[in-house]
C-alpha cells in the first residue's frame, strides 16, 4: 500500500514537470525567442509614378535696389521708415555736400577766365594773320626779307596753337561742371522704381561713402524661394514644373508657385541644387525675407514600370534589397532600384517580377531561417 502511494506521487510530479516542460516549450515557439515574427506582405505591382521633389529655401526678392550717394556726403535729409511703400521717382532722402556750392562757384570763375583766354587767343590770332599778310606783301615788293615772313608765319601758328588749347579748356570745364551739377542732382536720394522699404543703413549726420547704400528697396511682386534640392534626386527638375510652397510662419497652407529656373551652377560643398520658385499670386501681407519655407515640386510623371513600397526594402551584408516568400522559403533578393516618389513608392529594375510576395513590415530583424506569421497588420495582430 505504501508502494502504490509512493509510485502515484511519482507519477503525479512526472505529470507535472511534463506539462511545466510542454508549456515551456509552446512558449518558447509563441512568444519566446523561437516564435514565429509576425510580417506583413505585399506584392509588386505595376504604377505610373509621379515623383515629387522636396525642398528647403529662404524668401528672397528678385529685384533688390540700393539707394545711395554718388560722392562722400552726410545725410540731411531722410524721408521714409522701413515698411513704407513708395513710388518710383519718390524722393527718399538728400544728403548734404559741404564744399559742392564753393566748387561751382570756382568752376564758374574758372569758366569765365577760359572765356577771357579764349578772347585773348582769338585777338592774338587776328593780328598775326594780318601781320603774316603785311609782311608777304612786304616780301613780294622785296621789301623785307624771307626770314621775317618766316617769324611771323611760326607766330600765326602759335596763336593758332594757343586759341585751340583755350577751346579746349573751355569745354573741360564745361563737363566738369556739367559734373557737379550731376552731382548737386544726386543728392536727392530718389527711389528708381516702385517698391518697399527694408531698410535705413544711415541716419540724419551720418556720413555716407560714395556706393554705400543709405537705403533698400524690394519689388513686392517679386518675391521667390531660393530653394535647395538634393543632387541625388533632382534628376527631372525644370523651369515651370508646378510647386506648391509652405512657409514656416503658414504651417499648413500650401501656396500655389512653378519653378522660375534652375541654376546652372550647383552647391559643390552641399551638394545640391539651386533653384528659384515663384508664387503665382502676390502674397499679402508679404513674409518676411529670409523666412524659410518648404517647397516640393511636382515632376512629370514616368513610364508604367513594376514598384514597390519604399518601406519594404531593407539592407543585408551590405546589399539593397527585400525579403521574398518563395514556397514558404525567405529568401533575400538584391534590387536594382530607381525613381521614388513621395507616396513611397520605388521602381524595381532588376530583381524583382509581377506579382512576387515580398516583406513588406516586421516585428523583428528576419534572417534566411526566421519563422513568419503572416498578418494583415503588426498592431492587434493575432497570436
Amino acid at each position: 500500500m505504501k508502494i502504490f502511494g509512493l509510485q502515484r506521487r511519482t507519477l503525479a510530479l512526472f505529470a507535472v514537470i511534463l506539462a511545466l516542460l510542454l508549456l515551456f516549450i509552446y512558449v518558447a515557439l509563441r512568444a519566446g525567442p523561437l516564435a514565429p515574427i509576425a510580417v506583413t506582405t505585399t506584392q509588386v505591382e505595376l504604377r505610373s509614378l509621379a515623383p515629387s521633389l522636396f525642398g528647403i529655401g529662404t524668401v528672397e526678392a528678385g529685384y533688390t535696389y540700393k539707394i545711395g550717394p554718388t560722392h562722400t556726403s552726410r545725410l540731411k535729409q531722410i524721408n521714409v521708415q522701413v515698411g513704407d511703400l513708395v513710388t518710383a521717382g519718390q524722393v527718399l532722402g538728400e544728403m548734404d555736400n559741404v564744399d559742392l556750392a564753393d566748387k561751382l562757384v570756382a568752376q564758374q570763375a574758372a569758366t569765365r577766365r577760359a572765356e577771357a583766354l579764349v578772347e585773348q587767343a582769338e585777338a592774338t590770332q587776328k593780328f598775326a594773320q594780318a601781320q603774316v599778310e603785311r609782311y608777304e606783301s612786304l616780301l613780294a615788293s622785296k621789301n623785307t626779307s624771307a626770314e621775317s615772313v618766316a617769324l611771323k608765319r611760326q607766330e600765326l601758328a602759335l596763336a593758332k596753337a594757343t586759341l585751340k588749347a583755350a577751346t579746349a579748356d573751355i569745354d573741360r570745364l564745361a563737363a566738369e561742371f556739367s559734373a557737379l551739377l550731376n552731382q548737386k542732382e544726386n543728392l536727392q536720394l530718389k527711389a528708381p522704381a516702385a517698391g518697399l522699404v527694408v531698410a535705413r543703413n544711415s541716419e540724419l549726420g551720418s556720413t555716407v561713402v560714395a556706393g554705400q547704400a543709405v537705403v533698400e528697396l524690394i519689388d513686392p511682386a517679386s518675391l521667390w524661394v531660393h530653394v535647395r534640392f538634393d543632387q541625388v534626386n533632382a534628376r527631372g527638375l525644370a523651369a515651370n514644373l508646378p510647386a506648391s510652397i509652405t512657409l514656416r510662419s503658414q504651417q499648413g497652407v500650401s501656396l500655389l508657385g512653378k519653378v522660375l529656373r534652375v541654376e546652372p551652377l550647383a552647391d559643390a560643398v552641399t551638394e545640391e541644387v539651386l533653384a528659384k520658385v515663384i508664387f503665382n499670386e502676390a502674397l499679402q501681407p508679404l513674409p518676411p525675407l529670409g523666412e524659410l519655407a518648404e517647397v516640393t515640386v511636382q515632376l512629370l510623371s514616368l513610364p508604367v514600370t513594376a514598384v514597390i513600397p519604399n518601406a519594404a526594402i531593407r539592407v543585408n551584408k551590405g546589399q539593397r534589397g527585400v525579403w521574398k516568400l518563395t514556397q514558404d522559403q525567405l529568401v533575400f533578393i538584391p534590387l536594382l532600384l530607381g525613381r521614388a516618389d513621395l507616396d513611397g513608392y520605388v521602381q524595381v529594375k532588376e530583381g524583382l517580377n509581377l506579382g512576387d510576395e515580398i516583406v513588406l513590415y516586421s516585428e523583428k530583424a528576419l534572417t534566411a531561417k526566421s519563422r513568419l506569421q503572416i498578418t494583415k497588420s503588426l498592431v492587434g495582430k493575432e497570436q
